[in-house]
């Protein structure tokens, strides 16, 4: 059902990947969820707000302090967002829905335990564990399911090594030389791995190149989203992987276009992930945005049909 009254949004970015959270308790009209179609109408960076997702929350949760649910802009779920759970963590704080104390999120890929700090700028998220396994991620390989290093695939016309790896959302990364590890890089081979066979549930993407023991550099195509400035559980990931071939120390900086991201690697590849978060914009969403008309072009845009 459509809104017939202008409705509230706050945007937030998280070292510029950004996302909308949307309250429930505003969108009557759209429980459970808001569809496919909506969904991409308002992450549109033309004919909406535009962001690289939304947050649909609070939600009730059975287990945690608060539930949430994130969305790619494509329409499509995501299990889990470490930049989305930092930005969702501090509009929990300026809505003085928490405060100084820790609390836990609900999401489809797991609880996490979020602090925020200094008035809401930055927040610090226990992600939960890295897997390398197969069955877990998933990937669809041949013959026992074991962890998936340094193994290989053919995408766009070349062959990467590639570790494989899972913190609630499945991740694909390929170490790289540093100096190969560029955003044409990613932007040229990052959809055809993303929906590589090998992936059922497709994947996100991090080509990762390493500085020295405490920094490493990655570039990611994000599943259902394309191409953005930084991503949470990819850097945790990266870092796992970096991590597990040896290469790094257990405290790190990920680097990523938008900025630099604290990662703590702890027993059992559990990750601890601290960043910061900025306020962009709150307001109303126009019914205009939802009207016949531009539905139409942007669902026949995403659908290659226009």
């Amino acid at each position: 059902m459509l809104p017939i009254r202008p409705m509230r949004f706050h945007k937030y970015h998280a070292l510029g990947n950004d996302y909308i959270v949307l309250d429930p308790a505003d969108f009557p009209a759209w429980r459970p969820a808001p569809d496919a179609g909506l969904i991409r109408a308002v992450c549109h960076r033309h004919f909406g707000v535009g962001s690289d997702g939304i947050l649909w929350g609070p939600l009730p949760s059975e287990n945690s302090d608060f539930g949430l649910r994130i969305f790619n802009p494509d329409g499509s779920e995501a299990e889990k967002s470490g930049n989305g759970l930092r930005i969702f963590s501090r509009f929990l704080h300026d809505q003085k829905r928490v405060g100084a104390a820790p609390f836990t999120i609900g999401t489809p890929g797991g609880q996490v335990r979020s602090l925020v700090k200094e008035n809401g700028r930055l927040v610090t998220v226990a992600m939960g564990r890295v897997s390398f396994d197969s069955a877990e991620i998933p990937v669809a390989l041949a013959g026992a399911a074991r962890e998936v290093i340094n193994e290989t695939l053919t995408a766009g016309g070349r062959d990467f090594t590639f570790c494989a790896a899972t913190i609630g959302n499945p991740h694909c990364v390929l170490p790289l030389p540093a100096a190969a590890v560029t955003a044409g890089l990613a932007q040229r081979f990052g959809p055809h791995i993303e929906t590589h066979p090998l992936f059922p549930r497709k994947t996100n993407v991090q080509f990762l190149g390493v500085r020295d023991r405490a920094n490493i550099r990655i570039e990611i195509w994000e599943r259902g989203a394309g191409y953005t400035l930084a991503s949470g559980s990819s850097a945790g990931a990266a870092a796992a992987v970096a991590h597990r071939l040896g290469l790094v120390d257990r405290n790190l900086t990920v680097h990523m276009p938008g900025g630099g991201l604290g990662i703590e690697i702890g027993d059992g590849y559990s990750i601890l992930m601290t960043g910061p978060v900025g306020k962009v914009a709150a307001g109303e969403m126009h019914p205009d945005l939802f009207g016949a008309d531009t539905l139409r072009i942007i669902n026949e845009a995403a659908a290659g049909t226009l």
